[in-house]
């Protein structure tokens, strides 16, 4: 089975994107790479059973299970050392990356409080694009009766696209609202 995202992409937004930017090669035309979906959990010694919860959500988020990032360096002013479990990160890819992106667009995003349509600031300059999320309860397949913790998360988006324009259009013609 093909997600529906891909198909999409398949047969509507290459064939946009090569009439509208001039693409002389179907393989030119910019497509996502991979989605990593991270969420900081704080210091370890905090609230126990803080990190196993986000693992759990996570997973249920993402349908494949989440690594632990590690602190790179200590910092004293926040009781931290190298090599501390500091956040947790899933990278999604091919099928299952589309699957989570048409569940992000389609559901979670409309279930966003007081939505006004994405930041178009969240641009990197090479093609990527970012946003954050408040709250982990927008997804349909948490709970929140049995949510303890609220989590926000990070959600970056790698495209193959060499501008922000570009990757903009990619991601608009997925279905991204974006603020105009």
């Amino acid at each position: 089975m093909v997600a529906r995202l891909l198909e999409q992409y398949k047969n509507e937004v290459v064939p946009a994107l090569v009439s509208e930017f001039g693409h002389a090669n179907v393989h030119d035309v910019p497509r996502l790479e991979k989605v990593v979906v991270s969420m900081g959990t704080g210091r370890p010694s905090g609230e126990e059973g803080k990190a196993d919860a986000a693992m759990a959500e996570l997973a249920l988020i993402a349908g494949q299970k989440p690594v632990f990032t590690l602190a790179r360096k200590s910092v004293s002013n926040f009781e931290l050392r190298e090599g501390m479990q500091v956040g947790l990160k899933v990278t999604l890819r091919g099928v299952r990356m589309y699957e989570f992106l048409d569940r992000l667009i389609s559901l979670a995003i409309p279930r966003v409080r007081d939505f006004r349509g994405l930041s178009p600031s969240g641009f990197d300059g090479h093609g990527n694009y970012n946003m954050g999320l408040a709250e982990q309860t927008i997804f349909p397949e948490i709970n929140p009766a049995k949510v303890k913790f609220t989590q926000g998360m990070n959600i970056a988006m790698i495209t193959t696209a060499k501008t922000d324009e570009e990757s903009r259009r990619l991601l608009g013609l997925l279905g991204m609202p974006f603020r105009a």
